[in-house]
Parts: C-alpha cells; structure tokens; sequence
C-alpha cells in the first residue's frame, strides 16, 4: 500500500507542477504590466525556478519508483535524494516562507498588486503556498539519505551565488530588479541580505535533515551511514 501511495503521490505532484509551469510559461509574450517578464521572462524569477525545480524532483522520484531493486542502492534513487535533501526541500520551503513573510509587510515589495489582474489567486497560491504542504508530505512518505553536511551546504552556496549573478545581471542588463525589495538596498545592504537568506536556507536545510531523522529513525538505522 505504502509502495502504490508513494507512485500516485509523486506522479499527482509531478503532474501539478508541470501544469503549473505551463500555465505560467504560457503567459510570457502577453500583454503584462511593464517589467514583469522583460528580459528572461518568468526564468529571472526564484519562483518559477522553484515550481520546475520540483517538477523535476517530483518526475524523477516517479521513475525512481519504477526501477527494481533496493532503492537505496539504486542509482537513480540516490540522485533523488540528492535534489529533494539539498534543493528541494530547503529551496521550496524558503521561497514560501520569504515570500509571505514580505508579503505580509508589503506586497508591493515582491508581489505587486497590478499583478493580481493577470495572476488569478489560484496561480498565487500553487507558487507560493502548495509548495510547503507537499513538501511536508513527502518528508512523511518516504525516507531521503543525506549527504555529507559540508559538501550539501556548498553546493547551496554555489547555487545562491549562481542565482544572486543571475539577477545582477538583469539589473545590469535593463535596469530593473526582479523584485522591487532588491532596488531599496544599498550595495552592502544587498551583501548582507544575500547571507542573511543564505543562512535561513541553510537552517531550512538542516531543518529537512532533522525531520528526516525523526520521522524514519527506525528506518534510518538500516541504510547507509552518512558522514556529517
């Protein structure tokens, strides 16, 4: 039972996020307000790279599910674990929790209000709400074997630094900031909000390891030990 819960659970996230993601690359091209998806489209957005990074995760732990064997040691499990410990999990919760956290302060900082016009409710929630639950209930579904604690953190780092260059040279590119939030930090102030959102990624992370381990200590005795 456990087996076929885990096979539909990933093929409906699957098939959510990738409904999602072409809704949403489906509005590149149309008639938004300025700024929105000028150069990159919905790409510059952590956002959507969040929704496709857990379509991606959600897609492979479906075919996962398909192979014979034991699962730990499959390969293609391994790379599952890989992507949910180090990127979906903490990357999927901190998108959610940043941006309602901002949002509450003031939309207008991450989530213009000319943006409902085009975006209905619905949209708002599958990218910034959904996320979370489904997240968490995965966690619940089925154990994930972490990696070594400095080599997770430094990919991490090397995806934050990736993303934070990303967004500069928008900036750079067309004057404008993906998020308004960004054009009210002076340089310093943008170094320190960089780390700041680092390390709450970094918590998000060990947070996932956490939670892993109590909810499938049993479990975890079995596999393979892991070198912190």
């Amino acid at each position: 039972m456990s087996s076929t819960l885990r096979r539909v659970y990933h093929l409906t996230a699957f098939s959510w996020y990738a409904f999602v993601v072409k809704t949403l690359a489906a509005k590149d091209g149309e008639d938004l307000p300025a700024g929105i998806f000028v150069y990159g489209g919905p790409w510059k957005y952590l956002t959507f790279l969040n929704l496709l990074l857990q379509m991606c995760f959600f897609g492979l732990a479906a075919v996962s599910d398909l192979q014979p064997g034991k699962k730990s040691e499959n390969a293609l499990s391994r790379c599952k674990d890989l992507l949910f410990s180090v990127f979906a999990f903490p990357v999927g919760m901190f998108v959610v929790l940043l941006f309602w956290t901002i949002f509450a302060y003031d939309r207008e900082l991450v989530y213009p209000a000319t943006i409902d016009t085009f975006f209905p409710p619905w949209i708002n929630h599958a990218m910034h709400t959904l996320v979370l639950p489904v997240l968490l209930g995965e966690v619940m579904l089925q154990p994930h074997i972490y990696p070594q604690r400095k080599h997770a953190l430094a990919a991490l780092g090397g995806v934050g630094l990736a993303y934070l260059s990303w967004i500069i040279w928008v900036y750079l590119s067309v004057g404008i900031w993906v998020y308004p939030l960004l054009g009210h930090f002076s340089t310093s102030g943008l170094v320190g909000f960089f780390f700041f959102n680092m390390s709450v990624v970094t918590l998000l992370y060990l947070l996932g390891d956490k939670l892993n381990s109590y909810m499938w200590s049993k479990h975890m005795n079995k596999m393979p030990a892991k070198t912190k």
